[in-house]
């Protein structure tokens, strides 16, 4: 084992005691009650995954996504994640006609690096197939500027909505408040389509590497992305992304009603994230991952990342050091922004919402 290895690994296992500073004084400011036992996160699959990779999901070259691999790739995945033999048993453990049901798409990446519209496409076929009304399908996200850039409505049912917060705005009564750099605003407040329509969401990041938090997966496109007034929470080189995305996470309604995850890894960012403009940062995992877990997915995502990184002769998002912290982030592999906090994923454990503990995963890996 070389010496950089062994350091990364050292400060992996540091997680929680790498913050000299106090964790901020949080205030949840809620009328929501939790959910019932075993709803939303960590559902009732703690631990348990399923993951599917497919060679010819996705041309490298062209970035054309195949349907039809995607298709099976929904199916077989779903089926492996929940144990059921009819596809339709599957998603009705977590949905009934009665639901309105928002699915939350990462596009902080369009038109590269998105969820993409044929993953989001099959969610949608397989929520009518269990009877939700294609009207009460919420595709969304926070700017309109973003979804704009892709064709999310060719691949859904008449009827379903693409829409962003930019519109629909934010609940001014549901809202998490603390201040970090003494910044004016201290609010940051839930999506209203959260608060006050849905009933259910489906949550559908993709595999990035982020700047700030190492890497964005589940637990930030649920946070970050459902909430106003977020990247103050970064400043100069210092951020909070360590406690404030478990945070976000685990306020209600988001928490109970966020009851699945589907990680579309058929493209990803390990480096640069979560935006990458230059496609020599974009790999191609052609994976996606399933689970109501978003802790458990997000821990195969970082070992995603940091092999990635590992095989590029890139730094570890564990990197700490201050030679680490030079201009160019957006063009060197091996220079920060920011001390970055991948210890979120864990942090977020210990806030109930998930297992970190990679020994105590179930991963059922299927073969594509």
């Amino acid at each position: 084992m070389d010496r950089r290895h062994f350091l990364q690994l050292a400060a992996a296992s540091q997680v929680l005691a790498r913050s000299t500073r106090p964790t901020p004084a949080y205030t949840k400011v809620t009328s929501f009650k939790p959910g019932t036992s075993g709803s939303g996160m960590p559902g009732p699959f703690p631990g348990r995954l399923s993951t599917i990779h497919r060679a010819d999901s996705v041309d490298p070259d062209s970035e054309k996504i195949n349907l039809a691999a995607v298709q099976q790739m929904m199916r077989d995945g779903m089926l492996a994640f929940t144990g059921d033999k009819d596809i339709r048993d599957a998603w009705a453990r977590f949905f009934v006609p009665e639901d309105v049901v928002g699915i939350k798409i990462n596009a902080s990446g369009a038109p590269n690096i998105n969820s993409s519209p044929e993953i989001v496409g099959e969610i949608a076929k397989n929520l009518v197939a269990v009877g939700v009304k294609p009207e009460n399908i919420w595709v969304h996200e926070r700017f309109q500027s973003q979804v704009n850039t892709v064709n999310y409505a060719a691949f859904l049912p008449n009827g379903a909505h693409v829409v962003t917060a930019d519109t629909m705005g934010y609940d001014p009564y549901t809202y998490v408040e603390v201040s970090f750099f003494g910044e004016d605003d201290t609010r940051s407040n839930l999506q209203r389509l959260v608060s006050e329509r849905l009933t259910k969401i489906v949550n559908v990041p993709n595999m990035k590497d982020h700047g700030a938090s190492g890497v964005t997966g589940c637990l930030k496109n649920i946070a970050y992305g459902e909430y106003s007034n977020v990247a103050r929470s970064h400043y100069s080189n210092d951020t909070h992304t360590l406690s404030f995305i478990g945070t976000l996470a685990s306020m209600e309604p988001l928490r109970s009603r966020t009851v699945l995850n589907v990680m579309d890894g058929l493209k990803g960012v390990w480096h640069g994230g979560p935006f990458a403009p230059d496609k020599k940062f974009r790999f191609y995992p052609r994976r996606i991952m399933f689970g109501t877990d978003p802790v458990a997915l997000d821990r195969v995502l970082l070992d995603v990342i940091e092999e990635k990184r590992r095989e590029e002769k890139a730094i570890s998002v564990w990197d700490r050091s201050d030679d680490s912290l030079k201009p160019g982030f957006r063009k060197d592999p091996n220079a920060n922004n920011y001390i970055r906090e991948p210890g979120h994923i864990e942090y977020a454990a210990g806030l109930g919402l998930g297992i970190a503990d990679k020994k105590k995963l179930d991963i059922r890996e299927v073969k594509a």
